[in-house]
């Protein structure tokens, strides 16, 4: 049975019992999640663990059909991914993280265009595109991220730059979670460190992130503490300081008990 949750207002997020169910097949059953404040948590599970449907259902891409929700200690539920947007929290998917063929500026500010002041922008709809290049550039120059020039179209970076676009628009607008499924998936080496690294700097800004993953020794870099998710639901999460890799396949599988390692969950 699901615990009854007391909300946490130290946590960034939290939810309880969340199920969907997809005609007979049940997607998550009473799945639970907990993110810390400015940490990093990874997401892992095997194939068909229900970890997309979790993460779905907390950036508002699907309504589950039971369960809470909690951002910052207060009940929320997002329609749409849309209202997640507005309640601070971003996701970057691995297929849909940038507009290829706009440039830098303009994907960092898709769907939220900046008008011009005064008549130019009320009357005749003007875009501020040089407020834009301006912020933009501010923004990449925080996180340390280094391109040619911000009106370099998409479709001409590297994977690693394309993922690090996609990461800064989310940290530019989320101003509490960021979410990033698979963000170094198809990298090289080189790329997947950098992007690793722009993730730690997201962190370190104070976001709260969560990553999901299949990779273990990434997800052993740079996580703060470990999801474990399997048959829909929480398994068990841990720290990657204390626990081995080996143990956190072992209980993806089924081969180990969750209550065989030490939990990490907050208090």
């Amino acid at each position: 049975m699901t615990e009854v949750l007391v909300a946490t207002p130290d946590l960034a997020m939290q939810a309880r019992g969340l199920t969907k169910r997809y005609g007979h097949v049940v997607a998550m059953q009473e799945a639970d999640f907990d993110l810390a404040r400015g940490e990093i948590l990874a997401v892992v599970g095997d194939n068909g663990a229900g970890k997309s449907t979790l993460i779905k259902a907390l950036s508002g891409a699907l309504i589950p059909d039971a369960g809470e929700v909690y951002l910052e200690g207060q009940p929320i539920q997002f329609a749409t991914p849309l209202a997640a947007r507005l309640a601070g929290v971003e996701t970057v998917y691995q297929e849909l993280a940038v507009a290829t063929q706009l440039d830098i500026a303009q994907n960092m500010f898709l769907g939220r265009e900046k008008r011009k002041s005064g008549l130019f922008g009320a009357v005749f709809r003007q875009l501020d595109k040089k407020g834009m290049r301006r912020q933009a550039t501010e923004h990449m120059q925080t996180l340390g991220i280094r391109v040619q020039s911000i009106r370099q179209a998409v479709e001409t970076l590297s994977g690693g730059q394309r993922q690090a676009v996609a990461v800064a628009r989310a940290a530019a607008w989320g101003r509490k979670v960021v979410i990033l499924d698979e963000p170094t998936a198809a990298l090289g080496v080189r790329e997947t460190t950098q992007v690793l690294e722009l993730i730690r700097r997201v962190r370190d800004q104070g976001l709260s992130v969560v990553l999901i993953s299949h990779s273990m020794p990434e997800v052993f870099a740079i996580a703060d503490r470990i999801h474990i998710h399997r048959l829909g639901r929480r398994a068990a999460v841990v720290n990657p300081t204390t626990t081995a890799m080996s143990d956190v396949v072992a209980v993806m599988t089924g081969a180990l008990r969750p209550d065989q390692v030490a939990s990490a969950l907050p208090h």
